[in-house]
């Protein structure tokens, strides 16, 4: 029975000490074929080989270069302008503002990791300079990067969606009413410490409609990239993949003739950028499928969904607790690796129960992306800190409150599925 459970007590001494995250889980699956003599050791090398034949996982380099090619091409700048004057006149206007970017980019960077860094090198500076504390600062600019995990296209959700073998598009849908949630709440918990603490705004008023109105235009081809894949997914224009490629020469169009501020000697350079990127979280799936592998064959998510429904049969009370295994769980792995190895578990366990995927899938995401900026391993917090120069204790007292209001969002998503679900069955139909 020890045997049984090895590679996955190897995996997590790895974590433990501090091995990278695609490593742990290969020579922990690796471990396995060496431990059980009855399985070829060259059924890990095709295992490895076969994840990467997936057509939906194309998704991934190509929101990843349109990403790179935004940033690029100055869109964010553009997207600043617009959440000046959307939030400059507000209390503590320059974290209001980094929430506001963040929830615009959502559907742009496609990952939480580039946002945390492009908001922490935008924004941190100048909240210091204008008399935030660092921590502080570090702590917004990583809380608001979550948003780019719900609101399309998120990586997470593309790989979540090929390992449920559930709708991209669905999900893509799904993630956009929870992704204004915890917009919302984290602007409320910094309009709260702001003025306690006295961070002003940048402006005594509104900047008013026709200011408004100005920014909106000159960021309209920014915040058209989001609508135009959603308006493409919803009516069969493309598939979530082809989407990505679509996007790609959308935003490069942008770059170069609506900004002209793009230019075709970047683009090498941008290339590389995105195979670098991709390449890392390539090697993640790809150790992932050899290490289900091994889950499968020693029948490990049946045994698991056995021990999980002798708790309770009440879809609800599962879901709340599995929620809660996997806050815990958070706090210790990263999240991206923990959604790969725990969706094949979870998904036929809920599915039986009647709990849709879309739902359980924005849901997890959720759950596993707040751990990002979870101490003692959170990828976003690491980002931001480092940027800034912060030290974990001081983040980790200042993200307190922002985690509080995180999980109770999390909580409503959990316990209300239309939160989720109403916008896709709306989009898509029931």
């Amino acid at each position: 029975m020890l045997a049984d459970w090895a590679p996955a007590i190897v995996m997590g001494v790895l974590f433990a000490l501090g091995t990278p995250i695609a490593f742990a889980i290969a020579i922990s699956a690796l471990s396995f074929f060496l431990i059980d003599g009855g399985v070829p050791l060259n059924i890990f090398v095709q295992k490895m080989v076969s994840a990467t034949d997936s057509y939906p996982l194309l998704a991934i380099p190509f929101f990843v270069l349109a990403g790179a090619i935004m940033n690029r091409a100055g869109i964010t700048r553009k997207l600043l302008g617009l959440a000046d004057a959307l939030a400059g006149h507000m209390t503590g206007a320059l974290a209001q503002m980094c929430t506001v970017l963040a929830t615009a980019l959502g559907g742009l960077t496609a990952s939480s990791s580039a946002d945390a860094a492009m908001l922490a090198k935008t924004f941190g500076p100048e909240m210091t300079r204008h008399g935030y504390s660092p921590a502080f600062a570090a702590v917004i600019t990583s809380c608001a990067s979550i948003i780019t995990a719900l609101i399309p296209p998120s990586i997470g959700l593309i790989i979540y969606g090929y390992i449920a073998d559930a709708s991209v598009g669905r999900l893509f849908i799904g993630g956009i009413i929870p992704g204004i949630l915890l917009a919302g709440s984290l602007m409320l918990v910094t309009a709260v410490i702001s003025r306690r603490r006295g961070y002003r705004s940048l402006r005594d008023h509104f900047a008013g409609r026709a200011a408004v109105g100005v920014a909106f235009r000159e960021a309209l081809w920014a915040l058209s990239i989001p609508v135009f894949i959603i308006v493409g997914l919803r009516y069969g224009f493309f598939t979530p993949t082809e989407a990505g490629a679509i996007t790609v020469l959308y935003v490069t169009a942008v770059g170069l003739f609506a900004y002209r501020s793009l230019r075709l000697a970047d683009l090498p350079g941008l290339l590389k950028e995105t195979a670098l990127d991709t390449a890392s979280v390539m090697l993640m799936i790809c150790a992932a499928s050899v290490f289900g592998f091994y889950l499968a064959w020693e029948r490990i998510p049946p045994q698991m969904a056995a021990w999980l429904v002798s708790l309770t049969r009440d879809p609800t009370l599962l879901l709340l607790l599995i929620n809660l295994m996997l806050i815990v769980l958070g706090t210790a792995v990263e999240g991206t690796s923990a959604l790969i190895i725990l969706t094949p578990i979870f998904v036929p366990i809920l599915t039986k129960l009647g709990i849709d995927p879309v739902h359980f899938g924005v849901v997890l995401v959720t759950n596993l992306t707040i751990a990002g900026v979870t101490p003692p391993v959170g990828q976003m917090m690491f980002i931001s800190s480092q940027v800034l120069k912060v030290p974990m204790e001081d983040y980790t007292i200042e993200v307190l409150p922002y985690l509080g209001v995180m999980m109770g969002v999390l909580v409503l998503l959990t316990l209300f599925p239309p939160l989720t679900l109403w916008l896709p069955n709306l989009v898509f139909g029931n």
